[in-house]
């Protein structure tokens, strides 16, 4: 069997590890409390996996959090700190993380147009931003399975509200085969094997 060439990875219409770039807003113990369209412990490996295979693939990060500095909220969880240990957490006090200069900046300086994104809440801190950002011609890319509401039906709203407005919702799994796209691609392998089978899918069978 053969592969047939590599499509330019820039310019292909689907993720690349050269084409995008993973926010990752608010996942703070205080947003992660209120949610209950998702159980919370899932809810945490879910979006600990998408940050592992962002560091795998060498994906941009723009990590942000909310009332910090202001009023004192815990900073990122743990779990997901210890991932992006090398990650400046930029501290906001805007809901909307687009109307904070530095994020925006944060984001432009990136200089990829397809954005991985990944909130809490999804009908809040994840639709706001999605909304601006397709605005200003990013592709928006919401990963499902690693976001959460504060209730089903607002976490379904704030998926449908971005996804009219054009976003491409995808799931955490479905981020990684992307990403990875052939087999023949021997570097990442071991690592993504890990990430989706060995830690997660096949743990406990």
């Amino acid at each position: 069997m053969t592969s047939e060439p590599m499509r330019d990875p820039v310019a292909d219409p689907l993720l690349t590890p050269q084409n995008s770039a993973l926010l990752v807003i608010d996942y703070q113990p205080s947003q992660i409390l209120a949610v209950t369209s998702i159980d919370h412990d899932l809810l945490i490996q879910n979006i600990v996996s998408v940050a592992r295979l962002a560091k795998t693939y060498g994906l941009p990060i723009v990590l942000s959090t909310v009332n910090v500095a202001a009023n004192g909220q815990p900073p990122t969880i743990s779990e997901l700190k210890e991932v992006l240990s090398d990650s400046v957490e930029i501290d906001r006090t805007q809901i909307n993380s687009w109307e904070d200069i530095e994020f925006r900046r944060a984001v432009e300086a990136t200089g990829r147009k397809k954005l991985v994104m990944a909130a809490l809440w999804t009908e809040v801190c994840l639709a706001f931003p999605a909304l601006d950002a397709l605005r200003q011609g990013y592709e928006v890319f919401p990963v499902v399975d690693a976001v959460g509401g504060t209730s089903p039906e607002a976490h379904r709203a704030g998926l449908e509200r971005i996804v009219q407005a054009g976003a491409q919702p995808i799931g955490w799994v479905s981020l990684a085969c992307e990403l990875q796209r052939d087999w023949a691609r021997t570097d990442t392998v071991p690592d993504v094997v890990d990430i989706v089978l060995t830690s997660r899918l096949r743990k406990g069978l």
